[in-house]
């Protein structure tokens, strides 16, 4: 008699289960997957320190402040996040149109969570950046110099990061 095959193995566990249990609600595995799909892309993290930042804000100033981000992709980030309940948007019935947005309760605390993460990386960076030193030279490579096709303190064109700074008004 064969043996069964085993249950699929889910990435995300309730916490303090076994490994490999499954989760304790379906729902909250797909919730978190979701959310990491939905704060892991370019301009959310970038839109959500914005909004963090400067409270309630028009578009324009929003696109001034998320440097480097089309109106498409504004539009498109901010309706994902409103649709997450991160987000409100206000219209106001005025000629010309007045649309203006700020993070729900909800979205600020997910601005406090990543404040975590932020903390967590201020208080690691040497250590991530030995661990980067060497992890390359035990490989032979550097992510400088002409043999990447660049000059020593250029940004990684490759980087999707690079060239991405909030501008703080």
């Amino acid at each position: 008699m064969p043996k069964p095959a085993p249950a699929p193995v889910s990435p995300w566990t309730a916490p303090g289960a076994e490994p490999g249990a499954p989760p304790a609600d379906p729902r909250i595995e797909a919730l978190v997957t979701g959310l990491i799909e939905r704060v892991a892309d370019r301009w959310t993290l970038i839109v959500l320190e914005a909004l963090t930042q400067h409270g309630t804000v028009r578009f324009n100033q929003l696109a001034g402040l998320a440097v480097g981000i089309s109106q498409k992709m504004l539009t498109q980030t901010l309706r994902g996040m409103e649709r997450d309940g991160l987000v409100t948007r206000t219209i106001y019935p005025v000629v010309p149109p007045k649309v203006e947005y700020r993070l729900t309760d909800l979205g600020q605390t997910l601005s406090a969570a990543f404040c975590g993460v932020w903390l967590w990386a201020e208080a690691n960076v040497d250590g991530i950046e030995r661990a980067r030193a060497a992890f390359d030279a035990a490989r032979g490579r550097s992510r400088c110099g002409p043999e990447h096709g660049r000059r020593w303190g250029e940004p990684d064109k490759g980087n999707a990061w690079d060239g991405i700074r909030l501008a703080v008004a």
